[in-house]
């Protein structure tokens, strides 16, 4: 393709008149016109949108000014302060972070803004999975003075799985030590995008004065006494409408290499002078639908600057509902939606956070899930945080919680009836006319249903009721938690006789309790924590078993033969593909060979040093007997038998959890902080410099060695670094440490 470019030095004349046109508009004032209480919006009037950032971002405080300026609060809202719409738990308030995905809806110039307020944490990031499978598209917000940090990367590779459109709001602009280019190029660098900066900070005196606007060519200042309200356009001259004419040149210039209707604008005009604004902007947004670029934004939510045209930025550049999710039109008009957050209210009981794709869902509908289990909607909320306004129904592309299903987890695909979900899957699948129902599991797995992707603990510890009189209360309130937190693991130790949680990390434990505490009132013990080590094979072990009992008359054989080995794909049981196993094995009913693999894969949960799962190894069956009337469960439980019996004579290597730190700290504290990590068997990977006061140290660090950690940091550097961690993968231990280990966990050390 031939690109046409004219030389930054000179100002076309068109250029220059698109800006100065827009820079000489009447001031801007807010003016909020929405469409009410109305719930039959056309979908191109909706947007579903997800707040992500690294913890302390400003994610919330964002979240508030929007509700504030849409009208929907009269009150600004502050983290510091415990009373924002979306921090409604006891313990949020507490600790001034989010914890719960929380959901609001607002007005915001004839449009309805859906937005999920996501935590930043790592501990919660099964909170920000699960909203983001109900929303098109994401603003990630930077700290100006932090760039993109540990959590930033985690949450950009979640929307990066899920296919998200985003836009980057760069906050905190207001502190001396923000960069605004320093993120741009962090952008690039560490997330590996095309950042198109659509603003250019203004300075005065050392402080964030306003924004200017690039494709408009205004200066925007905003009103500080009353809270940002109003806001007006200040025309360009001279050096700043300079900058601003070649800022728009570099993203024409960015543009035209990615889509075809600006390139040939350019070609036909024979230069930029006559590039219409509107014809940049619908390249911006198609090209940010395709994830292209990422356009970028800044301002600072606490001082009220930049908020409003964020909010504009989201009806203009991100999708619409009916601009996704197409796989959904085999549906039609039938309703169709996904369960994407369950919750629990004292006196509403469970509530679903249902994401409608096709249809209508009304007030008294009956639903099935794919799972085949009927449910009925009794009522319908549109969402407010912890606050409900019941509705009637919930139009396509518009979320809304529903009380009634009692069966739903995270995940679930709802739909009207079980006709229109057969008449669906045969649309997807023509060469399948007959869909049976053992089948339609497995099309939805794969066609329709969102796999939600379930993070592995990392700690684990015992909880134990005051009395054996609040064990039953307890079950069902960890049964609840669980429902509403699938990354909370619960299970049950026979041989301690206890109940065992596993969590995200010590804070995730911590909230559990608390919570255990505030909503159900049972004051909980929780033992101490000990590291989710996980387990491998060294060597193969092959190995036979045969379980015969009597069980009410009926004679129960089960006779097997079977290996045990490392395997790093994701099948963990597999076939002896010999002739001779295969002529063994042929013989053997698909039910039953089902219930072998469920009990090989349930060996391998637990390994025979610590009780740990099993990590890259698979079983592979060689032979198989299995007596005439042998019960289905007999089968499942002498198959684990046999795995664990051949297991308990493998070798067998522990594998401890590894975190990626991330500190920031003034220069003048990186020695001493090396030296320590140095004491904790830590792997420092780069270091790297942040102005020229300081550095960012990233480091893989093993789990065992950063108990309290982060106090350890504010005491070697008086209070200056910070330092965030997240899970990443697994290491073997050496025999020294492997040893160590044991004795810790049998509380030897």
């Amino acid at each position: 393709m031939l690109l046409l470019l004219c030389n930054r030095s000179v100002v076309p004349r068109g250029i220059r008149r698109i800006l100065r046109t827009a820079a000489t508009a009447t001031p801007l004032r807010w003016n909020h016109t929405g469409p009410g209480a109305s719930e039959t919006l056309l979908e191109k009037n909706i947007r579903n949108i997800g707040i992500l950032a690294h913890i302390d971002g400003g994610k919330t405080t964002t979240t508030e000014r929007m509700l504030f300026y849409a009208g929907k609060t009269n009150v600004l809202g502050e983290v510091h302060h415990g009373n924002t719409v979306t921090d409604f738990l006891v313990q949020e308030r507490e600790r001034g972070i989010t914890i719960c995905s929380a959901a609001v809806s607002f007005d915001w110039r004839d449009h309805r803004v859906n937005l999920l307020d996501t935590p930043g944490h790592i501990d919660f990031t099964m909170e920000v999975e699960q909203s983001l499978a109900a929303v098109d598209g994401t603003v990630v917000i930077l700290d100006g003075s932090a760039g993109v940090e540990a959590q930033t990367v985690t949450v950009w590779s979640q929307a990066d799985r899920h296919r998200l459109p985003r836009l980057v709001f760069v906050n905190k602009m207001d502190k001396e030590s923000a960069d605004f280019e320093g993120c741009l190029e962090e952008l690039e660098k560490k997330l590996g995008v095309v950042p198109v900066p659509l603003q250019m900070p203004v300075i005065k005196e050392g402080k964030l004065a306003g924004v200017v606007d690039v494709l408009s060519g205004a200066q925007v200042v905003w009103d500080k006494q009353n809270h940002g309200r109003t806001y007006r356009a200040i025309p360009l001259v001279d050096q700043q409408l300079m900058e601003a004419q070649d800022k728009l040149y570099q993203i024409i210039d960015v543009l035209s290499g990615m889509d075809d209707g600006l390139a040939q604008a350019i070609i036909e005009s024979d230069s930029m002078d006559n590039v219409k604004p509107e014809l940049v902007a619908s390249a911006i947004r198609a090209c940010t639908l395709k994830q292209q670029i990422v356009p970028v934004f800044l301002g600072s939510a606490y001082k009220n600057i930049g908020v409003q045209l964020l909010m504009d930025a989201v009806l203009k550049f991100l999708p619409a509902p009916n601009e996704r999710n197409e796989i959904y039109n085999c549906f039609g008009s039938d309703f169709v939606g996904k369960i994407s957050k369950v919750t629990h209210d004292k006196q509403r009981g469970p509530l679903s956070l249902v994401r409608v794709f096709r249809g209508t869902l009304k007030k008294g509908a009956k639903i099935i899930t794919a799972k085949g289990t009927s449910e009925t909607i009794q009522r319908i909320y549109a969402p407010w945080a912890d606050e409900y306004r019941e509705i009637s129904s919930i139009s396509a592309g518009n979320v809304g919680l529903c009380a009634g299903p009692k069966s739903t987890v995270t995940g679930d695909l709802v739909v009207a009836n079980a006709s229109v979900l057969r008449n669906a899957l045969k649309k997807l699948s023509p060469t399948n006319d007959g869909v049976e129902e053992d089948d339609i599991n497995e099309l939805l797995a794969s066609k329709l249903s969102f796999h939600t992707v379930v993070p592995d603990a990392v700690y684990f510890c015992s909880i134990e009721p005051p009395s054996s009189s609040y064990q039953a209360a307890l079950d069902a309130a960890l049964r609840e938690i669980q429902r509403e937190d699938p990354s909370l693991r619960v299970s049950y130790d026979e041989t301690t006789m206890q109940t065992v949680l596993g969590g995200m990390g010590k804070l995730h434990l911590e909230i559990i309790k608390s919570r255990i505490l505030s909503e159900y009132k049972i004051d909980v013990d929780l033992g101490p924590l000990q590291i989710a080590y996980k387990e491998t094979l060294e060597e193969p072990a092959r190995g036979s078993w045969t379980a015969e009992k009597e069980i009410a008359g009926s004679k129960q054989l089960v006779r097997m033969e079977v290996t045990v080995h490392a395997k790093r794909k994701d099948e963990r049981f597999l076939l002896d593909s010999s002739p001779e196993a295969q002529e063994n094995l042929r013989m053997i009913r698909p039910r039953q060979m089902s219930y072998v693999r469920k009990g090989s894969l349930a060996a391998l949960e637990r390994g025979p040093k610590l009780g740990g799962q099993l990590m890259d190894v698979a079983v592979t069956l060689h032979q198989l007997t299995i007596g005439k009337g042998t019960a289905d469960t007999f089968i499942m439980a002498a198959t684990a038998q046999c795995v664990r019996h051949v297991l308990s004579s493998a070798k067998c290597r522990l594998m401890e959890p590894i975190m990626l730190l991330e500190m920031v700290m003034p220069a003048e504290h990186l020695n001493p902080i090396l030296a320590d990590l140095g004491k904790r068997r830590c792997e420092i990977l780069d270091v790297t410099a942040r102005g020229q006061q300081h550095k960012v140290l990233r480091a893989n660090a093993p789990l065992a060695e950063l108990e309290d950690y982060s106090s350890e940091v504010r005491c070697i550097s008086s209070g200056t670094a910070s330092v965030s961690m997240e899970p990443n993968g697994y290491a073997l231990l050496s025999e020294m440490d492997e040893a160590s280990a044991i004795r810790r966990a049998h509380g030897l050390e």
